[in-house]
């Protein structure tokens, strides 16, 4: 999964947020450097990745990008999915999901001393363009695309995944909408598991 769902599956828990959304640039054991919660919010992203890519509905949905993208057609449909948790009326309606926005950033500027270097320079673009909010939108998904293949070593274009999103819109957000409550309940079990009865 994308940014918009590794937040709306850290359950508004400040320090789960932060380690959800830092995840992918602590590597291995460097999450021992982080406090408690912080590194249960890394453990909570890595099992919701796992949860994800394993999932039958996630496998639909890659065959789209697979010709075209191979390995890195898993990354397209974590973008994908934030299109569609974005417009999804069950999780969020429009102003939710700018009110969500906000306060998502807020909550991750008053922990900029535990960002891992990369994700604290990326932050305030991420806030000033709003990636949470537009990943709504079908231009926003197409900035996303871009941004993968700039930040990928070995992928030259986005234009031929914005091509297959459109073509195959319909079938996507039938792997989405088959994928997602099983997804949020996986993730509700693993936060509750964090946090046992006294």
């Amino acid at each position: 999964m994308n940014y918009l769902a590794h937040a709306c599956l850290s359950f508004r828990q400040p320090e789960i947020l932060v380690g959800n959304m830092i995840s992918d640039f602590v590597k291995g054991k460097k999450k021992e450097n982080y406090p408690g919660l912080i590194q249960k919010g890394i453990m909570l992203h890595r099992a919701i990745d796992a949860f994800t890519d394993t999932h039958e509905a996630t496998r639909q949905a890659k065959r789209f990008f697979s010709p075209y993208y191979r390995l890195y057609a898993g990354a397209f449909v974590d973008v994908v999915y934030d299109h569609f948790l974005a417009n999804d009326n069950n999780e969020f309606n429009q102003g939710q999901l700018m009110e969500f926005s906000q306060e998502t950033y807020t909550l991750l500027n008053r922990f900029t001393a535990q960002l891992p270097a990369p994700f604290a320079a990326m932050l305030p673009y991420m806030e000033k363009q709003n990636w949470l909010y537009n990943y709504r939108y079908r231009w926003g998904i197409q900035n996303s695309f871009g941004g993968l293949v700039h930040r990928a070593a070995y992928l030259t274009e986005s234009a031929p995944a914005f091509a297959i999103f459109e073509k195959h819109y319909y079938e996507l957000h039938e792997c989405y909408a088959a994928f997602f409550p099983t997804l949020k309940q996986m993730a509700w079990q693993h936060f509750q598991s964090l946090f046992p009865a006294s």
